[in-house]
């Protein structure tokens, strides 16, 4: 372990439902605001099994439009994390930091700007160009790779990152991802054209999570 720099641990809960994964996240949290409890700053990282997400700004999608995504074989959950709608599924790596943010600066705009330029950073190890727009999360050209969308308590964080690998993108059609019209979605297997399973991206998101966020 480098002297200084703050520890991160790493567990991988492998493929997992959105609401076992939810409880998981939910214990990490419990051990950090307990003052008892001196809770390591963990990174989750999994795949779900089909679902949408919305976040806390909920209006658009009555509950007509839940039984419609249901109905297509997908769960459905209303979180408490920020943006719009989100589609999580097999191929997708999704990462869930559970961090207090003490160990590192206490700022959300400065860690979601942080979780963009990880995945930036981690495209490039692809030989992928990325980059952020106005619009949270990272694109490709006018295409969004990974959503982001995170909630912060008490400066813990929680919910994160989706990165779409060799995610089945038609399940994107039937949504309009994170509220944007107009905007497309891809992947690192659609960028590099041949099959980049979540467990080829991991090793790079962690490298580049570590330069990144200078931790171990």
């Amino acid at each position: 372990m480098s002297l200084g720099k703050t520890a991160v641990k790493v567990v991988h809960l492998g493929r997992i439902s959105y609401c076992n994964a939810l409880k998981i996240q939910q214990q990490h949290i419990k051990q950090h605001l307990d003052s008892f409890s001196n809770s390591p700053n963990t990174l989750l990282l999994c795949e779900h099994e089909p679902v949408c997400t919305i976040g806390i700004r909920q209006a658009p999608y009555p509950p007509e439009e839940e039984q419609r995504l249901k109905a297509l074989g997908a769960d459905f959950f209303r979180t408490n994390r920020g943006g719009l709608i989100s589609f999580h599924g097999p191929g997708q790596l999704v990462c869930y930091p559970v961090l207090n943010l003490g160990c590192f600066k206490k700022s959300m705009r400065w860690y979601v700007c942080e979780l963009e330029r990880t995945v930036i950073r981690m495209c490039s190890k692809f030989g992928i160009k990325a980059s952020t727009s106005p619009d949270t999360g990272v694109w490709v050209g006018s295409n969004k790779i990974c959503a982001i969308g995170i909630h912060c308590g008490r400066y813990i964080t929680s919910h994160g990152l989706a990165l779409n690998c060799n995610t089945d993108m038609s399940w994107f059609d039937n949504i309009v991802p994170c509220g944007l019209v107009g905007k497309g979605v891809t992947s690192l297997s659609q960028e590099l054209r041949r099959d980049v399973p979540t467990e080829e991206a991991i090793p790079k998101l962690l490298e580049a999570f570590t330069e990144q966020f200078i931790c171990t």
